[in-house]
């Protein structure tokens, strides 16, 4: 059935009237009981700053304590402690923890239980979900993501403008890192541009041999005979490396760093 879209008076009104019972439990519950307030009309007046008490009220009255929508949005409310909101987590949906844990206004232990809960959950999401997820996560997620060996999440974490150099790095270094990782990150437009990447790739052995031979011209003198004295490598990435770093500045490799 269609939704009409709510009104701006028909906010402002339950506004006036939240604000008027204030920090009274009792009045508040008489008020929700009265009015029955749709949960969309809730979600968009938890926009606005309403009394904590109201957002108690919310949080153990039924069936407003039963929605995943008008819980996160209590979660979301500026004025919402720790102590209220979380309870309410587990009782999210895994998008709605997605946004908590990447809300500044929130407040630190909330976001950190927030994404303590989606490492949890994200066994049990589907691909779709991951994929949506890698996306909009915040770096303790994105960790996690890409060592899915899901080529579309890999492309979706490498695509989130929160994953950190430092993390992506860590991650490419595991020994168990996913090879669809290392492809992709070679792939990446924004990555693939990013130096401490470039020498991983090589540094790593599992990357695939061409993808780890593309990336030797651009390494600089120091790395490459650090790339050719690591153990483990194949011996053609090492070979590579030694000749490159054996040609002279101007040589055309490209390899020679200014000042090494």
């Amino acid at each position: 059935m269609h939704r009409p879209e709510l009104s701006d008076a028909a906010v402002d009104a339950l506004h006036g009237a939240v604000l008027r019972a204030g920090e009274n439990m009792a009045l508040a519950r008489r008020l929700l009981g009265q009015q029955a307030p749709d949960p969309v009309l809730l979600t968009v007046l938890l926009r606005r700053v309403v009394p904590r008490v109201f957002l108690e009220a919310l949080a153990v009255t039924p069936p407003w304590s039963r929605d995943g929508r008008v819980l996160a949005a209590v979660v979301l409310s500026p004025q919402a402690p720790p102590r209220i909101c979380v309870p309410l987590l587990p009782a999210l949906y895994w998008h709605d923890l997605a946004e908590v844990a990447r809300t500044l206004r929130v407040s630190p232990p909330i976001r950190a239980r927030a994404e303590v809960l989606l490492l949890e959950r994200l066994p049990d999401l589907r691909l779709g979900e991951r994929i949506s997820l890698g996306r909009t996560a915040t770096p303790p997620v994105l960790r996690d993501l890409l060592r899915y060996a899901e080529p579309r999440v890999m492309e979706a974490c490498l695509l989130n403008p929160r994953l950190r150099e430092d993390d992506l790095v860590s991650v490419m270094r595991a020994q168990d890192v996913p090879v669809p990782l290392l492809e992709a990150a070679a792939r990446s437009r924004r990555w693939s541009e990013n130096y401490n990447v470039r020498l991983e790739l090589v540094l790593q052995a599992r990357t695939p041999l061409a993808v780890a031979l593309a990336q030797i011209t651009s390494l600089v003198h120091r790395d490459l005979l650090r790339v050719y004295g690591t153990r483990g490598l194949r011996p053609l990435v090492q070979a590579a490396a030694l000749r490159a770093a054996q040609e002279p500045p101007g040589g055309g490799s490209g390899a020679q760093p200014r000042g090494a």
